[in-house]
């Protein structure tokens, strides 16, 4: 039985979710008001998954948020409008520990059951097998609280390269290609914030999200790391020290005019069940640069978008990297590629920087 406890400060909501959540046997379900009543709850109730929202009177979502991860890390779907400030939130509550998040429906909600409700479910079935983090989650807290920005600087200094392991050096210019869905946003500041802006090769990032989510998290981003981090809204030049953030809800694309690439948004394909696909950003790599130029990166997300293209990678030549399960707060994208073979390695996210410098030495030769 899955313990879901809905927290929200409008009625009719707290009744819609009980409604959809009470068609699946195998869910049990209370309600709280605001964040207040919620943590009153928390040690009783013990929760698989919170869904939590984020604008609520007395005590709100984030704040909230930052309690329970104090006193009962829960796994929680964070519940928020489709806004620049809520997309700010709904961020925020990510680094937070918040595991994933959801449109809040509006206007005729019951209207409009039919269509949030799968979205609802399969959500939190996700977050009630999801990793809690939570001694990392502290610790960063902790910086954060007794030193200000300190702890970000300190992350764009990059880890040298383990010399234990032997590197696969990739011949000449290319390109790193990166997909993530569940618990992304955290493992991408990880990654990036970790990465030097000498780095020689540009970052194209499929990471699944709604497209009025995509540019807020490229702004807190190029805020936090040394790389300039931009969404890839329209078509862009590939250049050296940048990442590419595919626009949500549509694909992220490498393209090629005569000798230059650029890098572009597509409309999303139903061949594709993800979006941005992390399917088809490789693919279209893989269409106009040798496999030997191209490193794949597959981190924490549910189903299996990004294998099967990096095992093809992989089987013409290209590097593969999948985070291990220890680290992944979702171990399905990463743990389909290496239960296939299709990974060259296997690593923490704390030292898939490293290995990418140990990949593609700062030395190298680049346009």
């Amino acid at each position: 039985m899955i313990r879901v406890l809905v927290v929200d400060d409008s009625a009719l909501v707290r009744k819609l979710f009980g409604q959809v959540l009470a068609e699946e046997p195998d869910f049990e379900v209370r309600f709280a008001r605001n964040g207040v009543e919620a943590l009153a709850q928390l040690d009783d109730y013990r929760p698989h998954v919170i869904t939590l929202d984020v604008q609520m009177p007395e005590m709100d979502g984030l704040a909230c948020l930052d309690r329970i991860m104090v006193q009962r890390p829960s796994p929680v779907v964070m519940v928020s409008s489709i806004t620049a400030e809520g997309a700010e939130a709904t961020l925020n509550a990510l680094k937070l520990g918040a595991i994933d998040f959801m449109a809040k429906p509006s206007g005729a909600v019951s209207l409009r059951v039919d269509e949030f409700a799968p979205t609802l479910k399969s959500k939190i079935r996700i977050a009630a097998t999801a990793k809690m983090p939570a001694s990392r989650r502290l610790r960063e807290r902790v910086q954060f609280r007794a030193g200000g920005g300190s702890a970000a600087r300190q992350r764009r200094v990059a880890d040298s390269a383990d010399p234990a392991v032997a590197a696969v050096p990739a011949a000449g210019d290319g390109v790193v290609l990166v997909g993530t869905s569940t618990g992304g946003p955290p493992a991408l500041e990880a990654l990036l914030c970790s990465i030097p802006a000498s780095f020689p090769w540009p970052i194209l990032v499929a990471q699944h999200m709604p497209a009025s989510f995509t540019g807020p998290l490229a702004r807190r981003l190029n805020d936090l790391c040394a790389l300039h981090v931009v969404e890839a809204a329209t078509a862009l030049p590939l250049e050296t020290g940048k990442v590419y953030i595919g626009r949500g809800d549509a694909d992220i694309l490498l393209s090629r005019r005569g000798a230059e690439f650029f890098v572009m948004p597509a409309p999303a394909k139903a061949d594709y069940p993800w979006h941005p696909s992390t399917d088809r950003l490789v693919r279209s790599a893989m269409n106009h640069l040798p496999a030997s130029q191209l490193i794949g990166v597959l981190m924490t997300g549910m189903g299996n978008d990004g294998a099967q293209a990096m095992t093809e990678l992989r089987a013409q030549g290209g590097v593969t990297i999948a985070e291990a399960e220890e680290t992944a707060v979702v171990w399905g994208m990463p743990g389909e590629l290496a239960r296939g073979g299709g990974a060259t390695f296997i690593v923490p996210l704390q030292k898939i920087a490293q290995r990418l410098q140990s990949l593609v030495p700062l030395h190298a030769a680049h346009t």
